[in-house]
C-alpha cells in the first residue's frame, strides 16, 4: 500500500542513482576498442620505420617503442576530453590494450627499416 503525504508537498520518486552500475553500449565500446588498436598498430609502424630510419640499436629502440606508446595514450585521452569512463570500462583499456601487439609490428618494421637503409 503506498503511503500520501499530508503535508500536500510535490511527490518525488526516489531513485537512489549512487548504487546504480555505468552502463556502455557494446557496439559501441567495440568500436572505441578497435580504434585503440588501429591507433596503436599505425602509430608502431610509423614508429619502427622511424627508428630503424634514425638506426636505433638494442635498448634504445624499445625505449623509443615505449615513448611511442606513451604519446598514443596521452594523445586517445586527449581525443576523449581525459573523460575516459565515457568511453572506456577502465583506464586499462586505453593504456594497455593493443601494446604486444603493436610491439610485434615495431619491431618488424624496425628490422625491416634498419636493413633496408643501413645494411643494403
Amino acid at each position: 500500500m503506498v503511503g500520501h503525504e499530508d503535508s500536500g508537498a510535490s511527490k518525488k520518486k526516489s531513485t537512489d542513482s549512487s548504487n546504480d552500475l555505468p552502463t556502455f553500449n557494446a557496439e559501441n565500446l567495440q568500436n572505441n576498442t578497435k580504434i585503440i588498436y588501429y591507433s596503436r598498430t599505425f602509430l608502431s609502424i610509423i614508429g619502427g620505420v622511424i627508428a630503424g630510419i634514425l638506426g636505433y640499436t638494442g635498448l634504445t629502440g624499445f625505449v623509443f617503442y615505449f615513448l611511442i606508446m606513451a604519446i598514443t595514450s596521452l594523445g586517445l585521452a586527449a581525443k576523449a576530453k581525459f573523460s575516459i569512463h565515457s568511453y572506456f570500462d577502465c583506464w586499462n583499456r586505453l593504456l594497455l590494450d593493443g601494446f604486444l601487439g603493436g610491439l610485434l609490428s615495431y619491431v618488424l618494421f624496425w628490422t625491416f627499416a634498419y636493413d633496408i637503409v643501413h645494411i643494403f
